[in-house]
């Protein structure tokens, strides 16, 4: 790991736990070089997993990514931090459990959007919108006239 102060290869880690939610590494890591000390947070990933675009592309798959897409969806929106963070948390489960090492865009956003759906009717009307990509307000009128079906036939069904 490189040191951030003096940029040494030959960092040390002097603590290592999992944090509080158990979804990484916590690593207090000193720099022998120049005796900077700083903290690390590492993730266990289950699978190198490549990310099918639309276009035909691959690429690696990144959860940076992914949480950056979810909290652009939910920003200005009040949903506490843990929330998005299981949100994410969970989403990425979902796409490693799938049993593949390659998954399509479409898949991941169909999941981010069922995601966001029961988490917030805002971020997933924004999500959609990107994704499906509206470019006029009836497709957003369209779109919100088969929410609204949706959570009519729900409705129906808690009765």
């Amino acid at each position: 790991m490189k040191c951030p102060y003096c940029g040494g290869l030959e960092t040390q880690v002097k603590d290592s736990r999992p944090t509080e939610d158990a979804t990484s590494i916590r690593r207090r890591r000193v720099c022998p070089d120049c005796g900077g000390r700083f903290t690390t947070f590492e993730r266990v990933q289950l699978r190198e997993l490549t990310v099918a675009k639309r276009s035909g592309r691959k690429v690696p798959f990144d959860r940076d990514k992914l949480q950056r897409s979810v909290e652009i969806a939910l920003r200005k929106r009040p949903v506490p931090e843990e929330r998005i963070e299981r949100l994410v948390n969970g989403l990425v489960r979902q796409i490693e459990s799938l049993g593949e090492n390659e998954v399509t865009s479409e898949q991941i956003g169909e999941l981010v959007m069922e995601g966001l759906k029961n988490l917030d009717d805002i971020a997933y009307v924004r999500f959609a919108s990107v994704y499906r990509n509206f470019r006029e307000a009836k497709d957003f009128e369209a779109f919100l006239g088969e929410l609204s079906t949706e959570e009519a036939k729900d409705a129906s069904l808690d009765e």
